[in-house]
């Protein structure tokens, strides 16, 4: 069967059969491994002839990464990994081009979105992953600087910026395109040691960022893809903090859709990673300890990490300066979810109010999904009227955002008032949401 894949790319790059096994050759050369192709194996490669072993198949998709002046992956020039290969450390940016790529791809959203959340998924430990190096090796003749990292990471805070403030659906994609993009060559390309170190660090929390968004949009097998990116470069760059940042995301992911047993184990795993975390840190890992110990009901561990968090936070700085950072409004959602998890309903409502007073509004997204959880709750105490008060400041704030959990608490909202239409104002609520709702999540 023709390898239609490596037919498009030896289109694209203009060669004649001749020149493209000059061009591997030479590679090969490079690499202390004389070859001698010729046209003819050339054109038995693009009539689906795989080339003899898998160093051969490397050269082959670097020649036309060179030809084509941009990252080409093995996938992308339809060559299977090999055992061996499937042996070695992962291809940690081939991977990453592979599914960015698709996530810039519309038609690729169903599919990517389609796994369901993995219990069994299995996490690296921290001695797995530190300095795995040769996983991003150089290959380029660019060279790169500080500069350029923090190019990535004002990137990152920017994005980050917009997903806090317009949510995740827009974002994601612009995220996707600059991992591809430049992200990507810039972490083959060579440079001294600590930038490239610094590079892989930058990219790992973009990778954790791209990952969060899609949990947003409701792509948690493509978020889990992120995230495991995210821990790979993070190890490669010898990364605490985002290694631990990612593992404590990946709890989050688990603890909100239910999974209260990989919540805790992926939270003590971010624990135990990070020995010698400061207080912040500290707190922003027990806060997430303290929930998922609620969710699988144990108590004693849940106060106690609360607890734990609470004094952490007495000790952190006043000023928060990343997108993980945690501050007295996230430890307040957490104290709220611990107790809603241990029974106490009107505890919860009290600490998610306090929560909000205390969240910045540019927030929306956020504000959107934890006032919608708040009123969620003071309707299950039969509290009518303070939760559609709740559920008005939703209204007014969720035209404002693209967010696919922001979605969910509306159409939760439409399903909860439903009920109770006749009181004046449930039904003044249900009117106002219904003009700011997409038709395609208004009840049939």
């Amino acid at each position: 069967m023709p390898n239609e894949p490596l037919q498009r790319l030896f289109t694209e790059s203009g060669w004649t059969l001749s020149q493209c096994a000059r061009a591997v050759n030479l590679i090969g050369g490079e690499n202390g491994t004389p070859l001698k192709y010729n046209g003819s194996a050339v054109h038995h490669w693009l009539g689906g002839t795989l080339p003899r072993s898998p160093a051969v198949r490397r050269f082959v998709v670097e020649a036309f990464t060179r030809r084509l002046r941009r990252p080409v992956t093995h996938a992308e020039a339809g060559f299977p990994i090999s055992v061996d290969h499937a042996q070695d450390p992962p291809d940690t940016v081939e991977g990453l081009i592979d599914l960015g790529r698709q996530d810039m791809d519309p038609s690729r959203r169903s599919v990517l979105g389609a796994s369901l959340f993995s219990v069994a998924l299995t996490i690296p430990g921290w001695p797995d992953v530190v300095g795995r190096a040769e996983a991003v090796q150089t290959g380029r003749a660019q060279r790169i600087g500080m500069s350029d990292v923090d190019m990535v990471i004002a990137m990152t805070e920017r994005v980050s910026d917009l997903d806090d403030e317009f949510g995740g659906r827009y974002a994601r994609p612009m995220a996707a395109a600059f991992l591809v993009n430049t992200v990507a060559p810039a972490l083959l390309a060579d440079g001294p040691e600590h930038v490239r170190n610094a590079m892989r660090s930058a990219a790992s929390d973009l990778c954790y960022l791209t990952g969060y968004m899609a949990v947003d949009e409701g792509l948690h097998g493509l978020a889990q893809k992120y995230y495991l990116k995210a821990l790979e470069l993070a190890g490669a760059a010898k990364d605490h903090l985002t290694y631990c940042t990612t593992l404590r995301g990946m709890s989050v992911q688990a603890v909100d859709l239910g999974h209260g047993q990989t919540a805790m184990r992926l939270a003590d795993s971010a624990a135990a990673a990070s020995p010698e975390a400061g207080p912040r840190m500290r707190a922003f890992l027990a806060g997430q300890q303290a929930h998922a110990a609620a969710q699988i009901d144990d108590r004693h561990s849940a106060l106690r990490y609360l607890r734990e968090a609470e004094a952490a936070m007495d000790k952190a700085e006043s000023r928060a300066t990343t997108f993980a950072s945690y501050n007295p409004s996230s430890l307040l959602y957490h104290v709220g979810q611990v107790r809603y998890e241990l029974g106490d309903v009107k505890g919860s409502i009290e600490s998610l109010q306090q929560s909000d007073n205390l969240r910045h509004h540019s927030f929306r997204r956020n504000r959107v999904r934890y006032l919608s959880m708040l009123a969620e709750r003071q309707l299950e105490l039969g509290h009518l009227e303070a939760a559609c008060g709740t559920w008005g400041k939703v209204v007014e704030i969720y035209p404002h955002v693209e967010s696919g959990q922001c979605d969910e608490r509306m159409t939760t909202m439409h399903a909860r008032i439903r009920p109770y239409l006749k009181n004046q104002t449930a039904r003044a609520l249900y009117e106002q949401a219904r003009i700011v709702t997409p038709e395609r999540l208004l009840p049939g």
